[in-house]
């Protein structure tokens, strides 16, 4: 495992041996044959398309449905490196929900002059409507997946913060069963904290948020755009493993001041949607017209308090990557704490100086859109041509205050089984953290995403990265 190794590697660290979380598994493939592990591969892709994990990829003309590759490897997290980082997560949950409640309250944080005021007022992302509403329970964010990237030992950092409506979760989930049907005996000898209870600990979250108009047992229902949405499968996933209701725009329409669903029974109150469908299709009579997708007047019933919507509508300005260079601000702005998980250095392009730096520095950095997603629409300098970077440059000329700029990281690398055995690839880590009135709770473990080629920093399921099983040991 000798390429790339001027990045840290998490199952070695740089030496000969394992690492003290990696050793008993590590003992355990010094023992295994390498072609049953390779037929174990096969099995789990099969696995997989059989279940029907996919994702659809947009602007494809054809074989637009696609199987996410998963490599058989875990990623594994020590019990200590795991508690650090779970305070450091709670943290910034607890500052992004108080910036939504202030941004669409007092502002004081604007007043402050902690975060520039435009930034807010020029932000697509930022709904009038939600001004002076208070969520039931006061949470806006009741799902978030914050991104994290490790470069050492002790060296980890939020790449983005995913409140808007984070996906991915059924794939933790469904890496997890894999495995555990594929190497039981892995999981007798080494002890890692269980992910299976997400489901429950999601509608359990959910109903904590119901609204005052609920009597009695919260109704939860997951409203979905339909099956041409490229996270459908999570979407009726989600449904099925909570034991709710998986619902589209038309499945729904106002009744006595309250959302009802259509069932055997007639039209039934529902008191938490957890929606996947985005703040502009929501309803049609609020925001787009033409929206097929959401339920017209559900933005009224929801500031009338008859509705909780999870995540609040408006959450995704706290996903703006432009928002995210101040997030040090904002956590020591509302905690009165310094951040526990460092941000990414980031250059702003909406400021002179420092779009004058990413100029003459694009082969360098990695650029983004500030409300970019999925890995679309960004830069990575060192893998561009000359001819993408002249592209690139007019973009970025054209309209400065749509990108961010941020150093091009030296992502820690995992292994993945190949043909010649284990092989280190770059990986990202997305734990999923849930929020109620009363607590945060965050599943051991996330999804964590593996670029499958070699030298790749690009981890997107949609530009050929893969996932992986990861284990947060028990202490």
């Amino acid at each position: 495992m000798s390429e790339q190794s001027q990045f840290f590697d998490e199952m070695t660290g740089g030496a000969e041996a394992a690492r003290p979380c990696y050793d008993p598994y590590d003992t355990w493939f010094q023992g295994e044959d390498l072609e049953d592990l390779r037929k174990k591969s096969a099995q789990a892709e099969a696995f997989f398309r059989r279940t029907g994990i996919t994702f659809n990829v947009y602007g494809q003309a054809e074989a637009d449905e696609r199987l996410i590759p998963f490599d058989i490897v875990p990623r594994i997290i020590s019990g200590r490196e795991w508690t650090k980082l779970t305070k450091g997560i709670e943290q910034r949950v607890r500052a992004v929900n108080a910036f939504l409640y202030d941004i669409y309250h007092r502002q004081e944080i604007l007043r402050a002059g902690r975060v520039p005021r435009e930034l807010i007022d020029r932000n697509e992302a930022f709904l009038p409507q939600m001004i002076g509403v208070s969520p039931p329970g006061g949470v806006y964010t009741h799902i978030v997946g914050t991104d994290l990237v490790r470069t050492g030992e002790d060296e980890f950092f939020v790449l983005e913060d995913n409140a808007r409506t984070p996906s991915g979760v059924s794939y933790m989930l469904e890496n997890r069963e894999t495995m555990l049907q594929m190497f039981p005996e892995l999981f007798s000898r080494i002890k890692v904290q269980p992910v299976q209870n997400y489901p429950a600990d999601l509608r359990r979250s959910l109903a904590a948020c119901a609204p005052q108009a609920c009597d009695g047992k919260a109704t939860v229902a997951v409203l979905t755009p339909g099956i041409h949405n490229s996270a459908y499968f999570e979407h009726a996933f989600l449904a099925d493993q909570m034991g709710v209701e998986l619902v589209e725009g038309h499945d729904l329409r106002v009744v006595d001041g309250r959302i009802a669903m259509r069932t055997t029974r007639g039209y039934q109150p529902i008191d938490v949607i957890y929606r996947r469908v985005d703040d502009d299709f929501l309803d049609p009579l609020n925001f787009n017209p033409d929206s097929m997708l959401g339920v017209p007047g559900i933005m009224d019933v929801y500031r009338a308090g008859g509705i909780t919507i999870a995540n609040a509508p408006g959450t995704g300005i706290s996903d703006d990557k432009a928002i995210y260079s101040y997030m040090p601000d904002i956590v020591e702005f509302y905690t009165g704490e310094k951040a526990i998980l460092q941000n990414v250095p980031t250059w702003r392009c909406s400021e002179a100086d420092s779009l004058k730096y990413v100029l003459d520095h694009l082969s360098e950095l990695v650029v983004k859109e500030v409300h970019g997603s999925g890995g679309y629409g960004m830069l990575v300098g060192p893998a561009a041509s000359k001819k993408e970077i002249a592209e690139f440059r007019k973009k970025l000329e054209a309209r400065p205050s749509n990108y961010i700029a941020q150093p091009t990281l030296a992502l820690s690398t995992c292994p993945i089984l190949t043909s010649k055995g284990l092989a280190p690839r770059h990986v990202d880590l997305r734990p999923f953290a849930l929020m109620s009135p009363d607590k945060i709770t965050l599943t051991p473990g996330g999804l964590t995403r593996v670029a499958l080629k070699a030298g790749s920093l690009v981890v997107n399921s949609s530009q050929g990265g893969g996932t992986k099983d990861t284990w947060v040991l028990e202490d």
